[in-house]
């Protein structure tokens, strides 16, 4: 089961956040304030794994200023908080039909909801229930008289209660209704709830504050525990720790087994440190060690007496350990997320990752380890969802991935500030500038990284042709077709004339690059002077015009006119009486051959109140909407063979 939808309601300050599209990894920006931990946390209490999180607090969590209204807001019952959807895989459905029937799943598609004062979830699989009722007679053989016991029942339950009812049943008849007892609540949809029920993830909540105590009173944690005392969240990651190496706070409670304690403390440590010092770049001369030692009367209460756990961390370089409270935050957080992280999914198995806030404290390129310990470790085996607001957090190179969150104001005709809640939308580039801020830090940062230190770079005119590549290279990777390898990083560089200067400022770092540039009859000296510099072989200058075929042509060229206006019509969704067609395309301008022109000369005899035509527009939208260059069709085909012809040309630069 893969979750592929999620849509939060009346909880806190979300009215509404529209429904959201999950990815395996999606990224959650935007503003303090703006809702991202009231949509994790919505999302979590559907299922989690921490047992006591069980029931969304109406009192405390549904929008204050409908509180007063709830009855009449909702009549019929409780408001529902969080709806989902997920996609059964063909394990799925196998393990529903291997036990109710071949042929009885009649969709993909399962929902699962809550609301509030409702511990459990309210499922709605596609099973054809009338087809498991006619498998079940069919296995036990009744005739047609042994079925009229049971009338025109299409459900199992409707069938149980029938059976139940006759004063006398036949052997068939009792084996029936045995079998169907078998199910809760002698329903086949909830056999199958049933049976979909542990095959679903549970939601681990993690955020920034959730750091590991730097010791442990056993005595202490033992007796709070014993009491039924919540336990600190600190101390609640180091419990986990002590799980995962093997041992429980009552057996550290046992003074005769130090030594073999403090062995599976020690395996654990090691096993942590290696994992953690693989994506941890910012120092390695570290070591995580936790030692067991009885308490001594100066240290402060309760670790004066008794036995306690203490974490500590080694600089190798310095020859001196410091208790673990005492490393940077950063770190701290980082050692806490794995141990959670490990034991989580230890003791439950496949997991879908709330992350709030991760990495908050970390530098920079610390934030980007984490980053690539997200795509590298985390994603090809768990569903991750994270909120951030700092740009080397954002996947720069997966915008698609990125949701905005905004707490939406408007004015009302008296201009009045008018609160419509918490939206989640995928349309990264189209909100409140403040909340747009960290994507567009990352995108500015990532050129900046490959200006910098990009070993091969290919240089491309403009932000758009970065998406457009990204996009098609993405949707010939799935063909199993030629693609662009992840080992280009892609740099704008504003255009022919923009290359020369770029190639001679970064020189000396003996970059490999490559040019995809569009091309016009008046650059034809800027070619010149480009080829007579002599700092690129000519054959890495790759001109639009010799992959489109054309005098002229810019990325945009390589689209057939027919995918091109498809595209253009869809990225502005223009009213049926404006909606472009080759013909208006053509005819637009005749006095060039390049479709951006074009279509910029169409878009200016249009109403005041379509917006300009613009190169990004159409790129954004290809890239949110890849499908568009997904099928068989002819104009597909022939769009794809040149970015296939592109990247082939740019792969031979590779070393």
């Amino acid at each position: 089961m893969k979750l592929t939808k999620a849509h939060a309601t009346n909880y806190r300050n979300i009215i509404d956040s529209n429904p959201v599209d999950i990815a395996q990894s999606t990224c959650l920006v935007g503003k303090n304030e703006a809702g991202k931990t009231a949509f994790l946390k919505a999302l979590e209490c559907l299922r989690s794994t921490n047992a006591a999180f069980k029931q969304y607090g109406k009192t405390e969590n549904y929008p204050r200023r409908y509180l007063s209204e709830y009855d009449a807001r909702h009549p019929d019952g409780e408001a529902v908080v969080m709806r989902t959807e997920w996609d059964m895989d063909d394990a799925d459905v196998a393990a529903i039909e291997a036990e109710l029937g071949e042929g009885i799943v009649n969709g993909r598609i399962v929902t699962i909801e809550k609301a509030y004062d409702q511990e459990s979830t309210t499922w709605n699989v596609p099973v054809d229930e009338e087809k498991v009722l006619e498998g079940l007679v069919k296995r036990y053989s009744l005739n047609k008289e042994e079925r009229g016991g049971f009338g025109g029942a299409k459900t199992t339950a409707k069938a149980a209660a029938s059976l139940e009812a006759l004063d006398t049943r036949t052997e068939r008849q009792n084996e029936l209704l045995a079998a169907i007892k078998k199910f809760r609540d002698q329903s086949a949809r909830c056999r199958a709830i049933d049976i979909l029920s542990p095959r679903t993830p549970k939601f681990m909540y993690f955020s920034h504050y959730d750091r590991m105590s730097g010791a442990l009173s056993i005595n202490q944690l033992n007796a709070d525990k014993q009491a039924g005392k919540a336990i600190d969240n600190g101390d609640r990651v180091f419990l986990d720790f002590l799980e995962y190496a093997g041992t429980t706070i009552q057996e550290l409670s046992a003074l005769n087994r130090f030594e073999e304690l403090n062995a599976k403390c020690e395996a654990a440590a090691l096993r942590i440190t290696e994992q953690i010092f693989e994506y941890w770049t910012q120092n390695d001369d570290l070591e995580i060690t936790v030692v067991l030692s009885e308490g001594k009367s100066a240290d402060p209460a309760p670790f004066n007496a008794g036995p306690v756990a203490r974490a500590r961390v080694k600089n190798t370089l310095h020859g001196v350990t410091v208790p673990f409270s005492e490393r940077s935050a950063g770190f701290i957080w980082f050692f806490s997320f794995l141990v959670k992280f490990a034991q989580i999914k230890k003791s439950h198995g496949n997991v879908i990752l709330l992350l709030d806030e991760p990495g908050l404290t970390l530098h920079g390129t610390a934030q980007k380890d984490l980053l690539r310990y997200f795509a590298e470790q985390i994603a090809p085996h768990h569903q991750l969802i994270f909120t951030t607001h700092s740009p080397f957090l954002v996947p720069a190179d997966d915008l698609a991935s990125v949701r905005t969150v905004e707490d939406v104001v408007t004015r009302d005709a008296r201009d009045r500030k008018q609160s419509q809640g918490t939206k989640i939308r995928s349309d990264v580039l189209t909100t409140d500038p403040q909340t747009n801020f960290p994507i567009f830090g990352a995108m500015g940062f990532e050129v900046t990284q490959t200006l910098v230190i990009g070993k091969n770079t290919l240089l491309v005119e403009r932000p758009s042709d970065i998406l457009y590549l990204q996009a098609a290279s993405a949707v010939l990777k799935a063909a199993g077709r030629p693609h662009l390898a992840p080992q280009w990083a892609i740099c704008p560089s504003g255009g022919i004339d923009k290359v020369l200067p770029f190639v001679r400022l970064f020189y000396g770092n003996k970059l490999n690059v490559a040019v995809l540039t569009d091309f016009e009859r008046g650059q034809k000296r800027k070619l010149d002077d480009l080829h007579k510099a002599a700092l690129l072989d000519h054959e890495r200058i790759i001109l639009a015009t010799e992959i489109a075929d054309k005098e002229e042509a810019d990325i945009e060229d390589f689209f057939e006119p027919a995918l091109f206006v498809e595209l253009v019509n869809k990225a502005y969704q223009l009213p049926s009486e404006h909606a472009l067609t080759v013909e208006k395309l053509e005819a637009a301008d005749t006095s060039t051959m390049r479709l951006v022109k074009k279509a910029e000369a169409y878009f200016r005899v249009l109403p005041s109140d379509i917006p300009e035509f613009s190169h990004f527009d159409p790129s954004m939208y290809l890239l949110q909407h890849p499908e568009l260059l997904q099928g068989k069709d002819d104009h597909i085909e022939k769009t794809l063979a040149r970015f296939e012809a592109a990247f082939e040309r740019v792969g031979k630069f590779l070393p």
